[in-house]
């Protein structure tokens, strides 16, 4: 009998609890390697610290790095991310008014001087993959040599869809035109989407146009199109990502734990495999090669 009043106490409090209300802190559990050899489990547990604003390219969005990568980056840290994904151009000028805390982004000359200018606290190589020529089959013999490419595309008068948004791809692809002193004419066959890779690969397919995309994207994207790709393999077509944490002493709303903790994170060997390893179980590739180890 006083086993049960014990039970009925119990409940009781518990109901008045409920009622009252509580208020519920989300909490992260994460991993570490004895802890997990010793219990088979979970031990140590992070509480959600915060947020920060990843400002990236639309190719680790598109090509759906992120979404296997960030859960593990909160899982670790505490940190959750808020992420916009715009041209590298555009997240450079985010980085600049305070907008972003750390991004990830692939047009190296523009990052150095976005670091020159103080801007930023110091750029890291993250991965790399490269970039590609695709388009319609049948005019232009697959190739090795993107100057051909390009030339071929331009002296035929093809049409060529351009991101046209000052994105990493969009830097390429007019250091390539202005290598070879050709300016594409605007007004007969040369489009501008001013959209991310996504969006411009369709456009591209839609019109019958060439047009150069990152590989991981073009992977993503290859199966809601007819195209195929024209020139590949080309030294000059590598694409190169590099993280910057902000510099939190040009603007006071960075979150400067958060960047530093991110940069730690993506940089670390444990991440460096997950970006590896990622593409490979549906494409039999990986779409990025991890590419720290060239800042040691």
């Amino acid at each position: 009998m006083k086993f049960v009043r014990m039970i009925l106490l119990s409940l009781m409090v518990s109901t008045l609890l409920m009622g009252c209300g509580t208020v519920k802190t989300t909490e992260t559990t994460v991993t570490t390697a004895p802890e997990q050899a010793a219990t088979g489990k979970d031990t140590q547990v992070v509480p959600v610290k915060g947020k920060i604003i990843l400002s990236t390219t639309t190719s680790t969005q598109d090509s759906g790095l992120l979404d296997v990568i960030l859960p593990d980056f909160t899982k670790k840290t505490g940190w959750e991310v808020d992420t916009v994904a715009v041209g590298t151009g555009e997240a450079l000028k985010m980085g600049e008014n305070g907008e972003a805390d750390v991004l990830l982004v692939h047009a190296k000359s523009k990052e150095e001087e976005f670091i020159k200018a103080g801007y930023g606290v110091k750029r890291y190589d993250v991965m790399y993959n490269d970039f590609v020529v695709v388009g319609p089959t049948g005019k232009i013999d697959k190739n090795e040599d993107v100057k051909t490419t390009f030339q071929a595309i331009f002296d035929n008068q093809y049409p060529f869809v351009s991101r046209g948004d000052d994105s990493g791809t969009n830097t390429k692809e007019l250091s390539i035109w202005k290598t070879l002193n050709l300016v594409p004419d605007q007004n007969l066959n040369y489009i501008s989407s001013g959209q991310g890779m996504g969006a411009t690969l369709l456009m591209a397919d839609e019109k019958g146009a060439y047009t150069l995309s990152d590989r991981a994207t073009w992977l993503t994207t290859k199966k809601k199109t007819s195209m195929d790709i024209i020139c590949e393999k080309d030294t000059q077509l590598l694409n190169y990502y590099g993280v910057i944490a902000v510099n939190p002493q040009q603007n006071s709303k960075i979150n400067e734990e958060g960047a530093k903790d991110f940069v730690d994170w993506i940089l670390s060997d444990d991440t460096q495999t997950l970006i590896g390893s990622f593409g490979m179980d549906e494409y039999g590739q990986s779409l990025f090669t991890p590419n720290a180890g060239a800042n040691k």
